[in-house]
């Protein structure tokens, strides 16, 4: 289809079932992403509790790098849909251009310092001295891929703004395949341990990397050239304003992720691996309303550029309604089957079953109000609303999450860290109805 074809679909089309369309492949990519980290965490735990604790250890800097890739990438697609909404192809392929090279180069860079040191960065992102020596390994590998991977989340949310996420779908799926064919490959058969998993992430991540640059020209979206590389205010500005709420949201939640594996530290490796398990658990259910949000921000997009307001306060309220059923279904089955999805990963460690199942408890509470939460997170970054789209962005899993889990685990200690979470949620909650209560008639005046 040619970007004018798809220029008038996304203005023209019923909103329920344009989103529905576009959320079917970024659900899929958005869980299928989940699967890396979860197919590590799953085969190390083979290895013991150590191990697991050190893919904890380790997920901070998979969201540095996620952060990097999705502040270049949300930036670059938010601006890149709505000059395609406005007509203008020319601006459209050169901030996508200016996003795809920045990412790739921002991982670069994240690659050589994090491998000239180290051992500080290890201990940085909450390792105890037990764990220090597999989360090293781990790190290390994995390093190496940090370009590749920032680049990819780049293409992935550009093609996704552009309409065109069930290419890209392919190429994530072929490397999450990939990396769960690996893994017990390298980690048993080669005897490579913790190294192995990291080494199947990393050879995954480069793969997909490939197949998302071949799909991004296949699928025919804006051109991206480093001939069009000319770093202007406006470019700068485009991609701040779409992209700073990205790079807060999940470089806080990397920031936050520290602070709970530092939480977690004084009560041994068994508390650090048990949030770890319920950390991927509750990403794998949100991951589901991200990839569903996604679907809705090109919709978004596209129709407020053209000016169309009344489409996006359309798509907007649909999105919280079904981002909110997707939830509360979630949180049942999560809350009732904890110590089950909890034994899949750790099954033969009873504190680490114990004190995670109360912590996904906890969760699953308060789980259905991250529905409104993200959904007015990705309408007012869409629309370039940045201020609020940034504060809410770097609220739930970021400043307010940080302040929680710090004071509640030096109040009592490590139940303090298992609800730090669902205190979180509502705050955060709060916040948004806070927000909304004050923006949206403005918005969608």
């Amino acid at each position: 289809m040619k970007i004018k074809d798809k220029t008038k679909e996304m203005l023209e089309e019923p909103v329920e079932k344009l989103i529905t369309k576009l959320a079917v492949p970024t659900i899929l990519s958005m869980l299928i992403t989940s699967f890396y980290n979860m197919a590590d965490t799953f085969f190390v735990g083979k290895l013991g509790t150590t191990a697991t604790g050190a893919v904890g250890v380790a997920f901070p800097l998979m969201t540095i790098i996620q952060a990097m890739g999705f502040f270049f990438g949300h930036g670059s697609g938010n601006a890149v849909s709505r000059k395609l909404g406005a007509k203008d192809t020319e601006g459209a392929e050169k901030i996508a251009s200016v996003g795809f090279f920045g990412g790739l180069f921002c991982g670069l860079i994240i690659m050589i310092l994090g491998i000239i040191f180290i051992n500080p960065l290890t201990m940085l992102l909450g390792s105890t001295k037990t764990i220090l020596p597999y989360a090293r390994s781990y790190i290390r590998i994995l390093l190496f891929a940090a370009p590749f991977m920032s680049a990819s989340f780049v293409l992935n949310n550009q093609m996704r703004f552009h309409g065109r996420a069930m290419f890209a779908m392919f190429a994530i799926i072929t490397g999450a395949v990939l990396n769960v064919i690996l893994d017990p490959i390298l980690i048993f058969k080669f005897n490579m341990g913790v190294s192995g998993a990291a080494a199947a992430t990393a050879i995954s991540q480069t793969i997909s990397f490939v197949m998302l640059l071949i799909a991004y020209y296949t699928s025919k979206c804006s051109k991206i050239s480093i001939y069009n590389l000319k770093y202007t205010r406006e470019q700068i500005g485009d991609i701040a304003a779409g992209g700073l709420p990205s790079l807060c949201r999940q470089g806080l939640a990397s920031v936050a992720t520290i602070a709970l594996n530092t939480a977690a530290n004084p009560y041994g490796d068994a508390a650090i691996a048990a949030m770890s398990v319920v950390g991927k658990i509750a990403f794998f259910a949100n991951a589901v309303v991200i990839g569903f949000g996604q679907g809705f921000q090109p919709v978004c997009g596209f129709n407020y550029g053209a000016g169309n307001k009344k489409r996006v306060k359309e798509a907007f309220y649909f999105s919280v309604k079904v981002a909110t059923v997707i939830l509360v279904c979630f949180a049942f089955a999560g809350f009732f089957g904890a110590e089950k999805l909890i034994a899949i990963f750790r099954d033969d460690d009873m504190d680490v079953i114990r004190m995670g199942a109360f912590a996904l408890k906890m969760q699953c509470i308060t789980m259905p109000l991250n529905g409104i939460f993200t959904m007015s997170n990705m309408l007012y970054q869409t629309c370039k609303w940045t201020v609020p789209a940034t504060t809410l962005s770097s609220s739930r899993q970021g400043f307010i999450f940080i302040i929680v889990v710090l004071s509640l685990s030096a109040i009592f200690h490590m139940n303090g860290v298992m609800v730090a979470q669902s205190v979180s949620d509502v705050l955060a909650f709060t916040l948004t109805m806070a927000f909304n209560h004050k923006l949206l008639k403005k918005l969608f005046e």
